[in-house]
C-alpha cells in the first residue's frame, strides 16, 4: 500500500529534478529542519524567520529549492557523488545550521514551540523508493555550529546512500595461463546416425 505522504514527496523531488537538473554525479536530496511536535513555521515561529529570511537574502543559492511546511522547512540540494566520496555543498550546511540557530534566537525571543528539532536528510533511491536518515536531535537550547551539522549530514547521506554507492569497477580477470585453459567445448548437435 502507498503512503501518500511518501507519493507527495516522490513528486517534489521529480519537479525539483526537472526544474534545476542535475550536474553529472549529483543526486537529489532533502534535507528538513522538523520540529518534533507543533510547528515551525511563520506564524509560531516569526522572529526565527525574520533571521531565516535575512539569511537567505545574504546569500546567493542557486541549485537549491527552500521549501516552507507548517513543520519546518526543508531544502531540496544536490548530493555530489565523487571519487573521493560524498559531498554536500558548504552553502547548503551553512543554510541548515542558519536555520538551526535561527530557531534557538527565536524561541529566546518568545517563539513556540520550544519542542526540540530533527534535522532529517531523505531522497528517493533509484528504484522509486522512499529512503530517510535522521540525523540529528536538537534542544532548542543547544548549542550547533557548522562542523557539527556538517558532520552529522555527511553521515547521514552515507547510510542513506550505502547500497547505491558508486564501486569502482571490478578488475578483469587474470588470463589463465596455456596450460590452464581449457579445452575448447565440443559443440553439441544432432549426432549422425
Amino acid at each position: 500500500m502507498m503512503n501518500p505522504w511518501q507519493d507527495e514527496f516522490r513528486r517534489r523531488m521529480r519537479h525539483f529534478g526537472g526544474s534545476l537538473p542535475p550536474k553529472p554525479g549529483a543526486l537529489p536530496v532533502s534535507i528538513k529542519v522538523r520540529v518534533t511536535s507543533g510547528c515551525f513555521h511563520r506564524e509560531d515561529s516569526p522572529r526565527a524567520f525574520d533571521i531565516i529570511d535575512g539569511s537567505l537574502r545574504s546569500t546567493v543559492h542557486e541549485e537549491i529549492e527552500i521549501l516552507e511546511h507548517e513543520s519546518g522547512p526543508e531544502i531540496l540540494a544536490y548530493l555530489a557523488l565523487t571519487s573521493s566520496g560524498i559531498l554536500l555543498a558548504k552553502s547548503v550546511v551553512e543554510l541548515v545550521t542558519a536555520i538551526v540557530k535561527a530557531r534557538t534566537e527565536g524561541v529566546k525571543k518568545g517563539d513556540r514551540p520550544r519542542d526540540p528539532i530533527e534535522v532529517i536528510i531523505r531522497r528517493v533511491d533509484q528504484v522509486g523508493d522512499f529512503r530517510e536518515e535522521k540525523v540529528l536531535r536538537i534542544e532548542h537550547a543547544d548549542p550547533v555550529n557548522d562542523e557539527q551539522i556538517g558532520q552529522a549530514l555527511d553521515q547521514g547521506a552515507r547510510k542513506l546512500l550505502k547500497d547505491e554507492a558508486p564501486k569502482p569497477p571490478a578488475a578483469p580477470a587474470p588470463e589463465a595461463k596455456s596450460s590452464e585453459r581449457a579445452a575448447p567445448k565440443k559443440k553439441r548437435g544432432k549426432k549422425k546416425r
